[in-house]
């Protein structure tokens, strides 16, 4: 059995075997995109090494070829000393599971490397810079401890503005800060392991795709799998692609974007951006986001290949779409791909304007919308913050009105709602180790991060009200307080957020919910139009009989 496959545009095999991010990848390739040069290791070589608890026979051949391949299209030595050749090692599972599992960046830059690459580029603060992010990716991964965990020095390559921002860039002290930082995660790791991170590329990369095939079955991930009725014998893929270096200098950067703006569905790009930035910075929620549009202003030509890329692949999925891109000194790059996945009322406006576009039938776009979104679509609100003690306002990530008592540690969430009561989540930001507390919770507020983070993509996939990027927001998890506006609130203090408008309010306000809107009125008029029934009659009633009608008719 081969357990590799080089992405191109020519693989036809389905997600369950080379996992939803590859399959996007495919996609990308076949719409003449830019990706960068990689491969996927299949979810059957994760069943094996969850089975046999080692990687199958016959991998580590099919890596070292794999691995050629990447050099020879790419002109440079994996871990060489000359021109270095440096990956990023990332999980893709059959269905979307974001930030479960471990991504490892820059894996590849050893020590010799980092050298090479700093001879390379006349820049050693940023290959210094690189070289910490791998270690800091490394570190989390191999020893499944947060970030944080991994010590205060290991969040000195991610704390600040980037490397292509920073002001201190190129001065000594810079790269004291770096080896020091280094030092302390590589120190974290001896003593969490026993033993030293592999100075070795073939060795690092072995060693990255068994983390990541481990992760899948992390408390987290399993957490995740059980709320989403995902199966837990699915296994995950894992893809490893050349790094593009968004922290390489100030025309370089990452970011996310949707071809239409998922709070409503108008058809204009929605996204953020980090500039001299790896992507982790931008899911993570450690880093404050700009927003994308800020991309058009700073660099138009990139900015119209981004518009360029959002068309084509919106045109292929005819729907919304999504994806993460990182660019390097001014050229970008494609990194994943998937339809938009809206809900409520922007789902309903999509579907009809894409139907009035004659992209897609009416009866198509019926069918794309069901009861459930109708019942988004009444929206709830807080009724006036003038009437509302606000405490806080930040982004708001995902509709609706979460009532509950605070809880700053996800530990703390669990526990409050065992005892009954309704919890809100507040942290500074979220990660993936906080997912039993995401799951206890009716709400999640970030200090951190926008509408990209962690936190944000979470809170939608689970369809808990969130508020992101609360600037002034400040959590002590060890005392149980929270602090804004020079107000501070401990935990099991009542509180009500708004997804919609980002307002953080103490105690229990009014509650609106949203009015129906002409793209609603439209989508249920055409509804009635095809089940022929214009009686007076529930949302949910008009729309569930045209679906009967048409998958009568074998629509």
């Amino acid at each position: 059995m081969s357990w590799v496959r080089m992405i191109s545009a020519q693989v036809e095999e389905a997600a369950e075997t080379l996992g939803g991010k590859a399959v996007g990848l495919v996609l990308l390739h076949r719409l003449g995109l830019p990706v960068p040069p990689g491969f996927v290791i299949t979810t059957q070589a994760c069943r094996a090494f969850l089975r046999d608890g080692r990687l199958p026979d016959g991998l580590d051949d099919e890596l070292a070829a794999a691995v050629a391949d990447l050099e020879l299209t790419a002109g440079r030595a994996f871990g060489g000393p000359r021109r270095p050749l440096a990956v990023s090692v990332r999980s893709g599972a059959g269905v979307s599971m974001p930030g479960m599992m471990s991504t490892i960046l820059n894996l590849g830059l050893t020590i010799e490397a980092t050298a090479g690459l700093a001879v390379e580029t006349g820049d050693r603060p940023f290959a210094l810079n690189s070289r910490l992010r791998f270690l800091s990716s490394f570190a989390s991964a191999v020893t499944n401890a947060e970030a944080s965990a991994v010590g205060d020095a290991g969040d000195a390559g991610h704390s600040g503005v980037g490397h292509g921002e920073d002001p201190g860039r190129g001065t000594r002290d810079e790269e004291t800060r770096l080896a020091d930082a280094m030092k302390a995660i590589e120190e974290f790791v001896r003593q969490r392991c026993g033993q030293p991170i592999p100075d070795d590329a073939t060795h690092q990369l072995v060693s990255a795709v068994e983390a990541v095939f481990s992760s899948w079955d992390t408390p987290r991930a399993r957490t995740y799998r059980a709320l989403h009725d995902i199966p837990h014998d699915l296994g995950t893929a894992v893809i490893v692609q050349t790094m593009v270096f968004g922290n390489r200098d100030g025309h370089s950067g990452t970011g996310v974007a949707f071809s239409r703006d998922p709070n409503t569905g108008e058809n204009i790009p929605f996204g953020e951006v980090l500039f001299g930035h790896q992507g982790e910075d931008v899911v993570s929620g450690r880093s404050t986001t700009r927003p994308l549009r800020e991309l058009a202003e700073r660099e138009p030509a990139l900015w119209a290949e981004l518009l360029d890329a959002l068309n084509r692949i919106e045109g292929h999925y005819r729907d919304a779409c999504y994806i993460e891109f990182t660019f390097q000194a001014g050229e970008l790059w494609v990194l994943q791909v998937r339809p938009g996945r809206f809900v409520g009322g922007a789902a309903v406006r999509v579907a009809t304007e894409l139907a009035e576009e004659r992209v897609i039938g009416r009866h198509e776009a019926l069918l794309r919308i069901s009861p459930r979104h109708l019942r988004q679509v009444r929206t709830p609100r807080i009724a006036s913050s003038e009437e509302a003690d606000v405490f806080a306002r930040g982004l708001g990530a995902c509709p609706g009105v979460a009532v509950g008592h605070v809880a700053t540690t996800a530990a703390r969430a669990v526990r409050m709602a065992q005892g009954g009561a309704l919890v809100v989540l507040v942290r500074p930001e979220t990660s993936p180790h906080d997912m039993h507390g995401l799951a206890a919770a009716t709400g999640i507020v970030t200090a951190r991060g926008g509408p990209a983070s962690h936190a944000a993509v979470v809170a939608r996939a689970m369809e808990r009200p969130a508020v992101v990027g609360v600037a002034g927001l400040t959590v002590d998890a060890g005392n149980g307080t929270v602090t804004a506006g020079g107000r501070t609130i401990g935990d099991g203090t009542l509180i009500t957020i708004d997804g919609t408008s980002g307002e953080v309010v103490l105690g229990r306000p009014r509650i609106v919910a949203n009015a129906a809107d002409e793209h609603l009125h439209r989508l249920l008029a055409w509804a009635d139009d095809t089940s022929g029934d214009h009686s007076r009659r529930g949302e949910s009633q008009r729309l569930e009989a045209a679906h009967a009608v048409l998958r009568a008719s074998g629509a």
